[in-house]
C-alpha cells in the first residue's frame, strides 16, 4: 500500500490494541469533535466471500465511537462499552477505503452516548450507536 491511497489528513494510528493490530494499518484523523478511523480493506479483514468482515466493522465502529467520547472529554476519562448496535447496510470489497466517522451525542459524570456511520466510496454500509461507562483515569 503507498501513501497516496490513503487519504489526505489520514496518519497511521497510535492507539494501537492487540485485537487490532492484526489488521494494521489502520489510519486515524482527529477533528474538533472526533476521531476519525479509516482503513484500505484488504483479504485479511474479509469473511469466506470476500466481503469485508461484520466483525472488524463492529470492533472499528466501538474503537471509533469510544475514542471519539475520550477525545470530547478531553481524555481526562477512560471508556468502557456498556452497549452497542450496529446495522450492516451494505458490504465492502478488498480495496475499498472504510472510513468511520462518529459522532458524540451526550456526554455525562457516569455515561457517554455516541454514533458512527460507516462509509465506502461515499455509500453507507453500516451504522452502529454505543453507549460507553466514564471512568475515571488511575493517577500512576
Amino acid at each position: 500500500m503507498m501513501a497516496s491511497d490513503i487519504p489526505e489528513g489520514f496518519e497511521r494510528q497510535t492507539r494501537r490494541s492487540p485485537l487490532t493490530d492484526p489488521w494494521e494499518p489502520i489510519y486515524s484523523k482527529q477533528t474538533p469533535d472526533a476521531i476519525i478511523l479509516g482503513l484500505r480493506l484488504a483479504t485479511a479483514h474479509t469473511n469466506a466471500r470476500g466481503f469485508g468482515h461484520g466483525g472488524l466493522i463492529a470492533a472499528l465502529t466501538d474503537k471509533a465511537m469510544g475514542h471519539s467520547c475520550g477525545h470530547k472529554m478531553r481524555g481526562a476519562h477512560s471508556l468502557v462499552t456498556v452497549s452497542m448496535s450496529i446495522d450492516f447496510i451494505s458490504s465492502a470489497q478488498i480495496g475499498q477505503w472504510l472510513l468511520f466517522e462518529s459522532e458524540v451525542i451526550k456526554t455525562g459524570g457516569t455515561l457517554c452516548f455516541a454514533q458512527c456511520r460507516v462509509t465506502t466510496d461515499d455509500a453507507v454500509i453500516a451504522r452502529a450507536n454505543g453507549t460507553f461507562r466514564v471512568v475515571k483515569k488511575e493517577l500512576a
